[in-house]
């Protein structure tokens, strides 16, 4: 049997991943129905053999299995409302944003109670690992819902049941701790290099390959390194995950003092530069640092 004779998609949120994301399934061969908030930005998946839908509603209601892509859990909660007439008992809804737990648990309720099955699965990679299909994806949920999308996920990426409902989002939390501080830390390495009169770009290539070794050393490493600022992942984006670590923290009864500082760096730069990539954690460390700055290359920023 045929993966069309299976599942059929609804896919809404068309963004800069949902676009890449929904393109790999349709070359997978799945069905799928594609909405987006600005419709133009859908017409690309039409021509790889999407059909587009003017609504939500009428984007899920022929659908078996609904993924969200969306900015944040208030932009998801909108959307579903929006959808809520095309549901259906016995639909499983796959949420793909990165939200609050807590929102996720909210809408885990919310379908639970019209026999909508519910698995929160947000992803990290990047634009660059949608396009390749190398996304994490950190899944909550019940195992029965979780193999019922396993196939389908694994065309988007690498897909990991890290517990029940809520907990993908716990684990996408986790994974941009650890995303933010390492970018800080990498930061802060780099400046101390150039001010000692070392050279930043030797040091980074001295240490690859040892202990400090990393994707973020190798990738944004790079990126302060050209001071190139164009995203990826936005420190507004960043920003948001960060403070919706610290309420997770503030829920779970720790506290967690190294992710408190690398937010509020974060924040120093959130109002001027909010689509800068994450990397300008770069910039809001030389701005207390007056003088010191890594090479000599211009800012490229967005």
């Amino acid at each position: 049997m045929t993966k069309t004779a299976l599942v059929r998609v609804a896919f809404l949120g068309i963004g800069l991943m949902g676009n890449p994301m929904a393109s790999r399934l349709l070359r997978a061969g799945y069905p799928l129905i594609a909405w987006n908030r600005t419709l133009d930005k859908a017409h690309e998946l039409v021509r790889l053999g999407a059909t587009l839908a003017r609504t939500p509603a009428q984007a899920v209601e022929q659908a078996d299995i609904v993924i969200t892509m969306l900015q944040d859990g208030a932009a998801v909660a909108d959307v579903m409302d929006q959808a809520a007439g095309g549901l259906r008992a016995g639909m499983l809804v796959v949420d793909m944003s990165s939200t609050r737990q807590a929102e996720a648990l909210a809408l885990h309720t919310r379908l639970q109670a019209l026999g909508v099955k519910f698995i929160d699965a947000p992803v990290s990679g990047g634009v660059v690992g949608a396009e390749a299909g190398t996304l994490a994806i950190m899944a909550g949920g019940a195992e029965h819902d979780f193999a019922r999308v396993e196939p389908l996920l694994q065309v988007m990426g690498r897909a990991t049941l890290v517990g029940p409902a809520g907990c993908g989002q716990l684990a996408k939390l986790c994974n941009q701790l650890i995303v933010g501080g390492t970018l800080n830390i990498i930061a802060e390495a780099l400046l101390l290099a150039q001010a000692g009169g070392a050279d930043p770009a030797a040091m980074r290539a001295a240490i690859r390959g040892g202990f400090a070794e990393s994707r973020i050393l190798e990738v944004h490493g790079e990126r302060m390194l050209e001071r190139n600022f164009l995203p990826g992942g936005q420190v507004k984006s960043q920003t948001k995950d960060l403070e919706n670590v610290l309420i997770a923290a503030a829920a779970a009864g720790v506290h967690l003092p190294v992710t408190e500082l690398v937010t509020e760096r974060y924040r120093s730069i959130l109002q001027e530069l909010p689509q800068a990539d994450q990397s300008a954690a770069l910039l809001a460390l030389e701005r207390i640092n007056e003088g010191v700055r890594v090479g000599s290359r211009p800012d490229i920023l967005p």
